[in-house]
């Protein structure tokens, strides 16, 4: 079965590497372009509609890795309508409501055909049923997932690197839990964006757009869903979390930034992560290269999370909240003036004064 799984992976890649040139032929002939404005790096008009490409190589993969013999066509059905809200939006520019609708029919079909969160395991204290509880979650869960690849998606090879490095993560764990299917569609996918990579990083040829982001969005929604499917332990709710680090850690001091300064949270701004790399000289491959590097820490500490003991996975979390949070005033993510931890570690260590004088 891993030999298919292999298989699969390579005819996603070989589908995606051939078909992205007339992908980005259709796209300036359909109207899916991005303009540059002040807020973007890129500086030309580009095509989108790179999802297209990968779902065309998922569609390859999942054909010659035999999962239609799966009983996966309820996610197929869903992957299929976030493409076509992407298509849309990519040429129109839907309203962040009209999407958000969308999404929402998209994880109702997916909660429809069974696939929940039912149970909550806290160690030491005990297993707690959501009942009713369980359709919120699950709907949350997977409109939210199905957006965090979206705010990262802000310079070339960025979002599809970090899917990618996400991706492979889930393939890693579902092996070592011998769970097929997973790894299965992990490969699949990463083969398609390894592929669209190819075209994708800088310079690039073409971006992802909305098609493919919220595509990998969605597709890391149902496979974390995948593996948390029925009964989940506190930490391992937390996995999938972390293996979207990336997305999250700059999603969360976007909205410290915006308090500290006072500005209203939905306000857009040039502090995001990427950005400020670029403004500590960093050139844009580097840029791009640096945020894979956090990635995979990020999921390193999945990983070790995933086969960790509880007091394991309590320094593991707190070992990265830590480091996030130094990243962070380093770069000066919130404010250059914002740097807590650095500031009572620079107090710490000041060597007192003896006789009046410092040393």
């Amino acid at each position: 079965m891993y030999t298919q799984a292999i298989l699969a992976f390579f005819a996603a890649l070989i589908t995606v590497l051939v078909l992205t040139p007339l992908v980005i032929k259709f796209a300036v002939w359909f109207g899916a372009i991005d303009k540059p404005n002040e807020r973007k790096v890129h500086q030309k008009i580009m095509p989108r509609l790179g999802g297209l490409a990968i779902f065309l190589g998922v569609i390859a993969g999942y054909l010659a890795g035999g999962l239609y013999e799966q009983k996966v066509n309820t996610i197929s059905v869903g992957a299929i309508l976030i493409i076509l809200i992407g298509i849309l939006d990519d040429k129109y520019e839907l309203s962040a409501k009209t999407k958000f609708a969308g999404q929402l029919i998209v994880a109702a079909l997916i909660l429809a055909s069974g696939l929940k969160i039912d149970l909550v395991t806290i160690p030491y204290i005990g297993s707690f049923e959501l009942g009713l509880w369980s359709y919120p979650v699950t709907i949350f869960w997977i409109v939210a997932i199905t957006n965090a690849i979206n705010l990262i998606d802000g310079l070339d090879g960025l979002s599809a690197g970090v899917s990618a490095i996400g991706i492979a993560t889930i393939a890693i764990m579902a092996a070592l839990a011998g769970k097929v299917l997973i790894f299965t569609l992990s490969l699949i996918l990463l083969g398609s964006i390894i592929g669209f990579l190819f075209y994708n990083f800088h310079p690039a040829k073409i971006f992802m757009g909305d098609t493919g982001a919220l595509f990998l969005g969605y597709s890391i929604s149902i496979l974390s869903l995948l593996g948390l499917y029925k009964s989940v332990t506190l930490f391992s709710f937390l996995v999938p979390i972390i293996i979207l680090g990336v997305p999250v850690f700059d999603t969360t001091f976007a909205i410290i930034r915006r308090i500290v300064n006072k500005k209203p949270i939905s306000a857009p701004d040039k502090s995001h992560l990427h950005h400020r790399l670029l403004e500590l000289g960093l050139s844009h491959r580097n840029t791009v290269l640096a945020i894979y590097a956090f990635g995979i820490l990020f999921s390193a500490a999945a990983v070790l999370l995933s086969e960790s003991t509880l007091w394991g996975s309590i320094f593991i979390i707190f070992g990265l909240l830590v480091i996030t949070e130094v990243i962070a005033e380093v770069i000066g993510i919130v404010h250059v003036k914002y740097k807590p931890i650095l500031g009572l570690f620079k107090k710490l260590t000041q060597k007192r004064p003896v006789g009046g004088r410092r040393y």
